[in-house]
């Protein structure tokens, strides 16, 4: 063998090693991506056990609820129509042929009572209590009912008893006595809901029975202006008529609200559905069955929200809290000092972050409670403690229509073009004009410029201006004089206390030219 051919042979020894060198590299790395593909895989399986993913079915979730969940029907007894209260003759030309006929047919028929006619209507339900027999439903669904049947998912039909009822967040407490083993669920913690959480809704739709419909929560807090304490769930669950009272469940079984009612142009399912939380309803059942009827917590204000105008001409440092409009003659915040035109920032220890909040917060404080109140009065924060009253007790009493009211009286009449507002002293005639109660003071508007900044903010003739930043006004030069102290202070906005037929409220109103 000559040195070329030993070249060669080395040569093709190297080759080989580097190519099995190579392969022991692949092979490598397909272990490690083989590792890597096993590793995605057990990740895929984890995410898949994570109980906030959607179950593969509801099917063993909905066996095990539907039990609990039952069909309302309720039985009105309607009254016939008296005599003279029949349908109105139709109207036709004078000497119409139809004229006389019709007359004679009206006549014979007018006088005739109808008989009482039966009217029946369906709702849902959920069993609370299976040892006690209580039921929770709205209101809505046995309110001015004869006769409440409630029908078990195995189609027995008992005869309920209504142990109490609340229309303000339309929640209602059922009772029915049998000796059959029912099934009952648990209120769970609806403050623990996300948008996006995926409910469970089950009910009676359109009389069909035991219907369930699965969906996620599009909303929290949500004001349909059905109540003092909206603060409802929305959902795209399907609800529909017939849903009313039945149980909102999240997928731990736990009832997390109560459907009560639909948005709907078409009187259908349209995937807006709204539930009374479960942390609203929960002391409103407790107290239904503890004294058959509520007992909230009652401060004795009437509040309204606090725009970004209203905080900068009473300087405060952001829109928040709620702003009183009047106090309730002896009631608590009265008695306490709260006066008209405190804005409360906290009650209790809770923030008060906007106006609608504070009467749930105060609702379910505890009756005789003395609370400690933050209020925003003249640039700074005054702590107030109150001691508070009973909402249901002011109600029977009759403490709730009491509002403290303005004083004064005077002459003059003024126009103040710049806010479009012409002012006048309240006389005999403007009061009679504009309805106006003997007791009520200040001084009334009796014209408004249209596009004026008074305009947009909704005041108009009639409207009786009690205070301007908060100053008593008798007349409109005690108007005029708040005005220009407001401008040589460079503040941008005035702050009216308005009283229009008893509706106290405050409006801020711009000083710029428009």
């Amino acid at each position: 063998m000559n040195q070329r051919q030993s070249r060669q042979r080395a040569a093709r020894a190297v080759a080989i090693e580097q190519t099995r060198g190579v392969a022991a590299g692949l092979a490598a790395s397909g272990l490690l991506v083989a590792a890597l593909l096993l590793g995605l895989a057990a990740a895929g399986q984890a995410a898949a056990q994570d109980p906030r993913t959607p179950p593969a079915s509801f099917a063993e979730l909905a066996e095990r609820l539907l039990p609990a969940v039952v069909n309302i029907s309720t039985t009105q007894v309607v009254e016939g129509r008296g005599p003279g209260s029949g349908p109105e003759l139709p109207q036709f030309p004078p000497g119409s042929p139809f004229e006389d006929f019709f007359k004679e047919f009206f006549d014979r028929h007018r006088d005739r009572d109808a008989p009482p006619r039966r009217a029946t209507s369906l709702g849902s339900g959920f069993v609370i209590d299976a040892d006690e027999g209580f039921i929770v439903t709205n209101n809505h669904v046995i309110q001015d009912a004869d006769e409440i049947t409630v029908i078990l998912h195995d189609d027995t039909n008992l005869k309920a008893d209504v142990v109490g009822r609340d229309p303000k967040t339309d929640i209602a407490l059922l009772r029915i006595d049998t000796d059959r083993d029912l099934v009952e669920v648990t209120l769970g913690d609806s403050d623990g809901l996300r948008v996006g959480d995926w409910v469970l809704a089950i009910g009676n739709p359109f009389g069909l029975g035991g219907t369930v419909t699965a969906g996620i929560v599009s909303a929290r807090a949500r004001d349909i202006n059905a109540g003092p304490y909206d603060d409802f769930l929305q959902t795209d669950a399907s609800i529909n008529r017939g849903n009313s009272g039945g149980p909102m469940f999240n997928l731990d079984g736990e009832v997390i609200g109560i459907n009560t009612a639909i948005f709907s142009p078409s009187g259908g399912s349209v995937g807006i559905g709204f539930a009374v939380p479960a942390n609203l309803a929960e002391p409103v059942i407790a107290q239904l069955r503890e004294y058959g009827r509520t007992r909230r917590g009652w401060l004795g204000v009437r509040i309204q929200t606090v725009t970004d105008e209203i905080a900068e001409s009473l300087g405060l440092d952001g829109a928040r809290g709620a702003l009183v409009a009047s106090v309730t003659d002896q009631g608590p915040a009265a008695l306490a000092g709260i006066e008209p035109g405190d804005v409360i920032l906290v009650f209790d220890g809770q923030d008060v972050p906007e106006m609608r909040r504070l009467p749930r917060i105060v609702a379910e404080t505890r009756i005789g409670k003395t609370v400690d109140v933050d209020v925003w009065r003249d640039g700074t924060e005054v702590t107030i403690p109150v001691t508070i009253g009973e909402l249901e007790k002011a109600e029977e009493t009759g403490l709730l229509s009491a509002d403290r009211g303005p004083k004064t009286n005077s002459d003059a009449v003024r126009s103040f073009s710049k806010l479009g507002l012409e002012l006048s002293m309240i006389t005999p005639a403007l009061r009679r004009e504009h309805d106006l109660d003997d007791r009520v003071s200040g001084v009334v508007v009796t014209d408004v410029a249209r596009d004026s900044s008074a305009a947009e903010k909704g005041i108009r003739p009639g409207d009786v201006i009690v205070e301007v930043n908060q100053q008593e006004v008798s007349n409109p030069e005690d108007v005029a004089t708040r005005i220009e102290d407001a401008r040589s202070h460079n503040k941008p906005s005035v702050l009216l206390f308005i009283n229009r037929q008893g509706d106290l409220r405050f409006v801020a109103l711009s000083l710029e030219e428009k």
